[in-house]
């Protein structure tokens, strides 16, 4: 009876051994795989940020009386610009909130830089000016596909640390782990835009 007991306790520990073994990389490798996807997202909104002066300059020559609207893109860009979270900032809540909406603030602001490009024709057929618009249009598909990615590797991340085996691995080799933050879409970002003609 002994000896079975102790056969049993054994294999459970065996058992309890390969099972951690295997997915003892997993905490690390998800939690790159995590700073990774950020890194292409701040990657990302880098480049946008890096357009809008030459896309405001462009406006600027046609528009020079839509002064405000130029205003606020450049405020929006620079509170942008003030804004950095660095992988060890991803998961506090308050940081991605503030990051959020100063994005969502340049992007607010380049919807209305780019209502006020309608009232402008001359505008709309400057080439220089098609092809900034055609670099923006692209930029926010990047942004949405990093943070897509960025997203999915959050959520790889945060179910390995709450489900079994990765919980027990992530409590016995890194007690530090904690879940990131992900995005979410602010309310204003929901609505269906307004089309007029």
């Amino acid at each position: 009876m002994k000896k079975l007991l102790l056969i049993t306790v054994a294999a459970v520990a065996i058992l309890f051994a390969v099972v951690v073994m295997t997915h003892i990389n997993n905490v690390p490798k998800l939690d790159e795989e995590v700073n990774a996807t950020w890194a292409q997202v701040q990657n990302q909104y880098k480049r946008r940020a890096d357009l809008v002066p030459n896309l405001v300059a462009t406006v600027k020559g046609y528009a020079s009386h839509e002064k405000e609207v130029l205003t606020d893109v450049v405020e929006a860009r620079a509170k942008v610009g003030q804004t950095q979270i660095s992988p060890e900032m991803l998961s506090s809540p308050d940081a991605m909130k503030q990051f959020e909406a100063n994005q969502n603030a340049l992007g607010s602001a380049l919807s209305r830089l780019l209502l006020v490009v309608e009232r402008y024709p001359d505008l709309k057929a400057d080439k220089n000016f098609q092809a900034l618009q055609s670099q923006l249009e692209g930029t926010e598909n990047r942004i949405a596909v990093a943070r897509r990615d960025y997203i999915a590797a959050v959520q790889k991340y945060n179910v390995e640390l709450r489900t079994v085996p990765g919980r027990w691995v992530a409590a016995l080799f890194y007690p530090d782990a904690k879940q990131k933050e992900s995005f979410s879409a602010s309310p204003a970002e929901q609505e269906a835009p307004k089309v007029f003609f």
